[in-house]
């Protein structure tokens, strides 16, 4: 009994200097100076401003650009960087199919304008038969019946013209339709830009409902931010107000930015990671600047921004 009271008090007495080991460590630690942040925060280019953070996109959005119909990649045009030109050239898809049925299609309007040109001949024929017995009639060498029945075939014949000429029609219609689908397989740019993005190769199979754009195309010579500002301080941001940037990571290049446009539809805040689909609880008003982007290469799309924006 007495050799386990003896143990109890040592190992309070050593508890008791453990803890007061730790209170010191603590006070040594709290003592220490604190060290400055690795980067200088941005300071406010205004006496009052309003904080926001935004991504910057290409002048007038990033064009997003899709195919009109499921099918494998026969060629990739363009690659990253690239400058296009409306109307350029992106994609081809694989037209094999359209090219075998096209090469019948138009087979079959060489047989219409066959059967318009006999179609004709015989019309002319029977109208030369009915004007010589139309003379005929007048000398009463001819009977009425006989006229009548040159008339109706000639009437005959003019029907089956307009039946060749509707079926060449037709046919045309066909090729035109199979040339106009040939087209729709060559992707085109829509607007003049450079070539942001390229995620299908050669040989790759695309659908129009990818979640994944096949290319991305923007106009980057000027870029736009999307800033995205706090509900609770929205009505604070006037149209046409100043504002200046800062790129992540670099305070001593602050980028003065001009007033595009404030989208009227508050929505919730996804630009934490970029995804497209994030939603958390904060909503914010999207207020439109842009600025020129010399050689293109100062200021990548997708960036993150400060912006500080004068109240």
């Amino acid at each position: 009994m007495i050799l386990f009271r003896r143990l109890s008090f040592y190992l309070a007495l050593l508890g008791i200097a453990g803890i007061v080991t730790f209170v010191l460590q603590l006070q040594a630690a709290s003592n220490e100076p604190i060290l400055p942040p690795p980067q200088t925060p941005p300071s406010k280019p205004f006496a009052k401003a309003i904080g926001a953070s935004g991504l910057v996109e290409a002048r007038r959005e990033n064009t997003a650009l899709g195919v009109p119909v499921a099918g494998l990649v026969k060629a990739v045009r363009v690659a990253v960087w690239d400058r296009v030109e409306q109307g350029a050239p992106v994609l081809e898809l694989d037209d094999r199919e359209l090219r075998a049925a096209l090469i019948t299609q138009r087979a079959n309007v060489a047989v219409a304008e066959a059967q318009v040109t006999t179609a004709r001949a015989s019309l002319r024929r029977l109208q030369d038969a009915l004007a010589r017995v139309e003379k005929l009639r007048e000398g009463n060498v001819a009977s009425a019946e006989a006229l009548e029945t040159a008339r109706n075939e000639t009437t005959v014949a003019e029907a089956q013209v307009a039946t060749a000429e509707a079926q060449r029609q037709a046919a045309q219609a066909v090729v035109a339709q199979s040339e106009a689908l040939l087209d729709r397989l060559v992707v085109r740019a829509p607007i003049a830009g450079t070539i942001l993005q390229v995620n299908v190769r050669a040989g790759e199979y695309v659908s129009p409902v990818s979640a994944t754009p096949a290319v991305l195309l923007g106009d980057i010579v000027e870029v736009q931010v999307r800033a995205d500002v706090d509900e609770q301080v929205a009505p604070r941001v006037k149209p046409g107000a100043k504002a200046v940037g800062y790129l992540k990571g670099d305070t001593s290049r602050p980028i003065a930015m001009e007033f595009v446009r404030i989208e009227p539809f508050v929505i919730p805040k996804r630009s934490l990671t970029g995804a497209s689909v994030e939603r958390v609880d904060t909503r914010v008003l999207q207020v439109i600047y842009r600025f020129p982007n010399p050689g293109a290469q100062s200021v990548y799309v997708g960036q993150q921004l400060d912006l500080f924006i004068e109240e």
